[in-house]
């Protein structure tokens, strides 16, 4: 559907209704929400309520800040949890009193982009509640209404508020990361959005503590994947399209996992790295062999790791573990790939040298 005929079908959605719910996804508000939809509600006059679904993959605390902050009625939801759904029937309620005075039935609508669960929420909604064809003489045939009480009830047909530009088209997974041809833009833009939202997922992820610009960055992320050009250069686009499709594939998100919220690393190794990259070593044995007095000086408890992708093949190194099993499974989980061979080293505290793909 072409984004203007898409447009139409969303006011159109707006126009009938007496309030309109925006779907949000919880882990990317900023990017899932629409202004230019909130607007259009707001200067028609009538209730807007945003629901942030996927609540569960966000910490509590920085939900309960969010909804502190917005001028707008805020819920947080897991639709696929049912978790938040008798709180979103008491806030559409509330909305809806007032209407009520005037009218006999309040219409209810979900419209959001995309893949943020609209659809979901208005199945958990129906629960055993779904009735036909609502008697409203003048309905709009082909369409349905579900009951949610007495005198409320929901639009069965979601507005899809269309992606009309191709960045956010990329951001959104809707375009595969690897057939980019100039996937910089979209890249530099999606790290804007998260120093906006979250700028902490930077240092958590990558490292990173300091920089001059979302570029910057981008090049930071490149030389710590080690993906160099001859000449010694970061090569910036297959950076952008490693960090998209990390994105897209959900191995970084605005928040970890609370196990990975809870780990403490220093990002290290680097010297050793680059003499692994320039001598093309690619077993674990002959990189310890070479380099393993100066690794064994790392063995503490602080946990350090570091990684390089070389000729397509990931090396990554990891200190300041009680268990070999847990250094190599850290590699896995911070690279997302399988470990193809490792060697461990130390004693009461251990390391890995690794090569993953």
């Amino acid at each position: 559907m072409k984004a203007r005929k898409a447009w139409r079908v969303v006011r159109e959605v707006v126009d009938e209704a007496d309030i309109v719910v925006e779907v949000v996804d919880a882990r990317d508000p900023i990017g899932t929400r629409n202004r230019k939809l909130e607007r259009l509600i707001l200067e028609e006059g009538k209730p807007l309520l945003i629901v942030m679904n996927k609540a569960d993959l966000v910490p509590k605390e920085w939900a309960e800040e969010y909804k502190r902050k917005s001028e707008v009625p805020v819920v947080f939801i897991s639709a696929r949890e049912r978790k938040g759904t008798g709180i979103l029937r008491k806030e559409i309620k509330k909305l809806a009193k007032p209407l009520l005075d005037e009218k006999e039935k309040v219409k209810v609508a979900l419209i959001g982009y995309p893949n943020v669960g609209k659809s979901t929420i208005i199945n958990t909604l129906k629960g055993k509640r779904a009735v036909g064809t609502a008697p409203i003489p003048g309905y709009t045939k082909g369409k349905q209404l579900i009951r949610l009480s007495k005198k409320i009830w929901l639009l069965d047909s979601p507005g899809v508020i269309p992606i009309d530009d191709f960045d956010e088209l990329v951001i959104r997974g809707g375009f595969p990361a690897d057939k980019i041809e100039e996937p910089v833009k979209p890249a530099v833009k999606l790290i804007g959005r998260i120093l906006e939202t979250r700028k902490e997922a930077i240092t958590e992820k990558f490292g990173i503590t300091e920089f001059e610009s979302e570029e910057d960055i981008l090049r930071k992320i490149g030389e710590r994947r080690g993906l160099i050009k001859a000449g010694g250069e970061v090569d910036i686009e297959e950076t952008a399209r490693w960090f998209l499709r990390e994105w897209q594939t959900g191995r970084f998100t605005l928040f970890g996992s609370e196990e990975e919220g809870k780990r403490d690393f220093i990002w290290d190794f680097e010297d050793v790295l680059n003499g692994v990259e320039k001598d093309l070593l690619l077993d674990p044995r002959r990189i310890l062999w070479k380099y393993g007095d100066e690794l064994r000086e790392k063995l503490d408890g602080q946990k350090r790791a570091g990684v390089r992708e070389i000729e397509g093949i990931t090396v990554g190194i990891a200190t300041g573990f009680k268990k070999c099993d847990s250094a190599v499974k850290f590699l896995e989980e911070l690279t997302g790939k399988h470990a193809l061979a490792s060697e461990c080293f130390g004693k009461k505290w251990k390391g890995v040298v690794a090569v993953l793909d």
